[in-house]
């Protein structure tokens, strides 16, 4: 009889214990991925030789991951025969009170993002071609990599030829790709973060 009543206790025991843990497992909170809010976008040319020499072009968003999509204000006219150092001032303004800079986050997470860019052949004498958002391995002068050597930027270079020409376009995507980002990734993988398309004159 007392061995009956220790095989009866210990099964309640063991149940007791195994529908608590379940309930641990169950309490615990998920893991989250925490979503990036980009308001408002610029794209900074400065010229290589003439600090005092910077074109903005800007885009907008005024209701962050709400419905409406970023929005192109402005046209970039570059000078010919000259190189730009392009840089990005990208923030999130939902409260004007607490604008974050989120180039700062991209510059924390670089093994997790790429920019990527589209022109039109002929655009600029460096880099040649048509951009990388269709073939990865096609040149950008990227000047930023991650800790694993793979490109960033958050900086590019960018020369002009001599000729003028207008109306054409340059687009820049900025890719998110945590846990898949390597040196052959491209313009379709992972999650894109925006894409803005400008027109481009040069003259």
């Amino acid at each position: 009889m007392n061995l009956f009543k220790y095989a009866r206790l210990s099964a309640i025991l063991f149940s007791a214990i195994t529908i608590i843990g379940c309930s641990n497992d169950d309490d615990a909170p998920e893991e989250e991925n925490e979503v990036e809010v980009f308001t408002d976008v610029t794209l900074i040319f400065t010229n290589t030789t003439d600090a005092s020499d910077i074109v903005r072009a800007s885009a907008k968003d005024p209701d962050g991951t709400g419905i409406q999509e970023l929005q192109v204000l402005d046209d970039i006219t570059l000078a010919t025969d000259t190189e730009y150092t392009l840089t990005f001032e990208i923030l999130n303004a939902l409260n004007p009170e607490d604008v974050a800079d989120i180039g700062d986050e991209i510059l924390e997470e670089d093994n997790e993002h790429q920019f990527f860019f589209s022109f039109e052949e002929g655009t600029f004498t460096s880099p040649t071609g048509n951009g990388n958002i269709d073939t990865a391995s096609d040149p950008v002068n990227y000047n930023d990599t991650d800790e694993n050597g793979n490109p960033v930027g958050l900086s590019t270079t960018w020369t002009t030829p001599g000729a003028a020409s207008t109306a054409g376009v340059f687009t820049a995507k900025l890719q998110h790709q945590p846990d898949v980002k390597t040196s052959t990734t491209g313009a379709n993988d992972g999650d894109t973060d925006f894409m803005m398309t400008f027109v481009l004159n040069i003259q």
